[in-house]
């Protein structure tokens, strides 16, 4: 990933986001870079470069948002009921 520039990067992630409606740390997972990169460059970097993906990664990220709660208390559910079975 340290071969290509900063815009194509930003535009890669936001790619890969849309496609995926992958999480911010999943994208960064997925491309071996922090969460802070991630973020910044589709957050910041992006709308500078190309407004409409800026937009239509904005409506993702917006989505995992409101979600998350609810991805939160699932992984909870998980943890708690393995123990339980292990038990």
């Amino acid at each position: 990933m340290k071969s290509i520039s900063i815009e194509e990067r930003a535009v890669k992630l936001a790619q890969y986001i849309i496609d995926s409606k992958d999480t911010v740390r999943g994208a960064a997972k997925k491309f071996g870079i922090s969460k802070s990169t991630v973020h910044k460059d589709v957050s910041e970097r992006l709308i500078h470069i190309n407004r409409t993906l800026a937009l239509e990664v904005r409506k993702v990220l917006d989505e995992n948002k409101a979600e998350r709660h609810i991805r939160g208390g699932m992984a909870t559910k998980m943890k708690y009921s393995e123990k339980h079975k292990a038990s």
